[in-house]
């Protein structure tokens, strides 16, 4: 067992998690990356890259993945190196844990896969923060399951991410009151801003969205409680390979965030 690589949220800071959906390119990984070292040098944050080395879960068999494990984790580790940023990527079966666990800070559980027993125990036993985000179909106080899992494999802090519970076909809504409800299992509950306006295999084989309401999103849950923003962001967002419709405009990410901590 690994010491965990991240402090628990002690609420003194808020916590940002921001990046591309996929990773489509080493260009586009700096091109992010740079940015979010510049919003950090001018509000003193500490955002952590996130971007996905395998989108196991894409809608049609023809969407684009990722660069799969071995080249996406390299160009993930050499993020890291250069920028000197946290790294938080994606696991969706559990002999990827160990790999992973060795370049990353947090290793992320997808919301369909939070219940998956094993996939949990092995992120936890990387001595890796763990940050599972709640099923589209489960309450906020269903995710003491899950998190009861990790804790009970070793895991010493595990975050919670709310992003929004199925409404009929292809639409999600957000019940705010799981961000209270989750803030009674751990001290750090994340709010994904740009997955919770998806409208989920609603665009002809691809999830649509609309992410002119991921500020608004990002407001509501500051007022409910939440201590933690998770944000896709991509310079041209229309041009992304995955989540083209939810990703924030990457100039807009300073200014979001700014608002937030102030």
């Amino acid at each position: 067992m690994y010491p965990s690589k991240m402090q628990p949220n002690k609420m003194n800071k808020p916590i940002f998690i921001a990046g591309p959906c996929v990773i489509e390119s080493m260009e586009l990984l700096d091109t992010v990356a740079q940015e979010l070292l510049r919003i950090n040098e001018k509000l003193h944050t500490d955002i952590i890259f996130k971007a996905s080395f395998d989108k196991a879960n894409r809608t049609s068999v023809h969407s684009f993945r990722g660069p799969g494990i071995d080249k996406g984790l390299q160009m993930l580790d050499d993020i890291k190196k250069r920028y000197g940023l946290k790294v938080l990527t994606d696991i969706h079966e559990s002999h990827q844990a160990s790999i992973v666990g060795e370049v990353v800070d947090v290793i992320q559980i997808p919301a369909f896969l939070c219940r998956q027993t094993d996939l949990l125990v092995a992120a936890a036993k990387t001595g890796c923060t763990v940050n599972i985000k709640k099923a589209q179909f489960l309450s906020g106080n269903d995710m003491r399951y899950p998190i009861e899992k990790a804790r009970d494999a070793g895991a010493k802090d595990v975050w919670l991410t709310e992003r929004g519970n199925m409404f009929g076909y292809n639409n999600l809504v957000v019940d705010f009151r799981n961000i209270d409800d989750m803030l009674q299992l751990t001290d750090t509950v994340i709010m994904d801003c740009t997955h919770s306006v998806q409208r989920p295999g609603g665009a002809n084989g691809k999830t649509g969205g609309d992410r002119k309401f991921v500020p608004a999103m990002a407001q509501a849950a500051k007022a409910f409680g939440a201590n933690g923003y998770f944000f896709e962001v991509h310079p041209t967002p229309d041009k992304g390979l995955s989540d083209a419709a939810n990703m924030l405009e990457l100039s807009k990410l300073y200014a979001l965030i700014k608002t937030l901590i102030e």
